[in-house]
C-alpha cells in the first residue's frame, strides 16, 4: 500500500510515520510538510508544500490511504482564525484533494467531544471537520476521537499537569475511561485501521482505541 500523511512532524505523526516505514504492508510513505526534514528512508518521500496553495501539490496526493493527524493549539497559532486555518482549512483541502484523486481510505485524528454545535471553539472546529470530511464520501472513513494524549517530550504545560492528575485518579480506580493515550498507541491503531478491508464510516472513541491498537486499557 501507499500511504499519504499530513501532520507527520507532530507527536502522533512521528509515531505514525515510524510505524508505517517499519510495516511490510506499506511500500511507500509520502508525507506533506511545511519545512524540509532531515530524515531519510527508502520508502519515504517528503513533499515540502505550501498548504495554502493546494493547486501546487494536488497531483502528489495519490495513494491507497490518507492519514491526517495535523493540528495546532491556540497558543501556537496565535489566534482563533489562524488555528482554524490549520485545524480545519488545511485538513479539509488535503481531504478534498485526496477524494478528487480517488484515494479510497481516509483516516482522521479528531478529538473527544468534537461537535459542530459545541460552544467550545476547539471542539466545534473538530466537529465541523469531521462532518466536512464525512460529506466527501470516501469509500472508507475512520475517525479517531482520542481524549488526553500522552506525548513524548511535550512542552504543553497544561497537558502535562492534566496527564498527571488523570494518572493519579486512575491509580485510585477512577476515570479509567479517561486514561491518557500514548501517541504510539494511537499511531498503531491508525495503521491497523488501514489494514481492515471494509467500507463505510467508523468512529473510534477513547478507550476503544487501545483495543483497536491491540493494547489493554488497564
Amino acid at each position: 500500500m501507499k500511504a499519504l500523511v499530513i501532520g507527520a512532524t507532530g507527536a502522533t505523526g512521528k509515531d505514525l510515520v515510524n510505524n508505517l516505514l517499519q510495516d511490510q504492508d506499506f511500500q511507500e510513505v509520502d508525507i506533506f510538510v511545511r519545512k524540509p526534514l532531515a530524515m531519510e528512508h527508502p520508502k519515504l518521500k517528503i513533499h515540502v508544500v505550501n498548504f495554502e496553495k493546494p493547486e501546487e501539490w494536488k497531483d502528489w496526493v495519490k495513494g491507497d490511504v490518507a492519514f491526517s493527524c495535523l493540528g495546532t493549539t491556540l497558543k501556537k497559532a496565535g489566534s482563533k482564525e489562524a488555528q482554524r486555518k490549520v485545524d480545519f482549512g488545511y485538513q479539509y483541502d488535503f481531504a478534498k484533494t485526496a477524494k478528487e484523486n480517488e484515494v479510497e481510505d481516509y483516516i482522521l485524528v479528531s478529538s473527544y467531544g468534537a461537535n459542530p454545535k459545541s460552544k467550545i471553539f476547539y471542539s466545534r472546529i473538530k466537529g465541523e471537520l469531521e462532518q466536512a470530511v464525512k460529506n466527501l464520501h470516501f469509500s472508507k472513513i475512520t475517525i479517531f476521537q482520542p481524549g488526553m494524549l500522552e506525548r513524548k517530550n511535550t512542552d504543553r504545560t497544561g497537558e502535562v499537569l492534566g496527564e498527571k492528575i488523570i494518572k493519579f485518579a486512575n491509580r485510585l480506580g477512577i476515570f479509567k475511561s479517561q486514561k491518557p493515550l500514548p501517541t504510539a498507541v494511537l499511531a498503531q491503531a491508525m495503521v491497523n485501521a488501514a489494514k481492515i478491508k471494509t467500507y463505510g464510516y467508523s468512529k473510534i472513541k477513547l478507550g476503544c482505541i487501545f483495543s483497536f491498537a491491540g493494547k489493554k486499557n488497564e
